[in-house]
């Protein structure tokens, strides 16, 4: 098989994936991903399509992680992997990361600060007199 990559964002979060057959290793920025995520909630978010689609001992993947928070980070992360594994065999896997909604890029961001006023939303007390 050859190098398949792919690219997922999450927020302010980009993930580039490179997907390689092998043994089930994940490194994240040159560190493992138990080093990399100290969490077990984001160890479940980044394994999640590959436990969906029954590969988790099938492939080695590389990635590059770059912005964010690490819940931002780890979702991207999911996009992209989902992403890879319909690089490889979309008949096979596609259905079942659709139906999961793993396939689908969360298009919330942080909504900018205004002029004039304390955040996004927020506006100064407001006096009548």
């Amino acid at each position: 098989m050859e190098l398949i990559n792919a690219l997922g964002r999450r927020k302010s979060a980009v993930a580039r994936v490179y997907v390689n057959s092998g043994k089930g290793n994940i490194t994240i920025n040159e560190r493992p991903l138990e080093v990399y995520f100290k969490e077990e909630t984001l160890h479940y978010i980044v394994r999640q399509a590959l436990e969906l689609t029954n590969t988790l001992g099938m492939f080695d993947i590389k990635v590059n992680l770059d912005g964010g928070g690490q819940k931002g980070q780890a979702e991207a992360l999911r996009l992209a992997i989902a992403r890879a594994l319909c690089k490889i065999d979309a008949e096979q896997y596609r259905p079942v990361l659709k139906s999961n909604g793993l396939l689908t890029r969360d298009p919330r961001e942080v909504e900018r600060k205004k002029p004039g006023q304390p955040g996004a939303r927020k506006r100064f007390q407001f006096s009548k007199r």
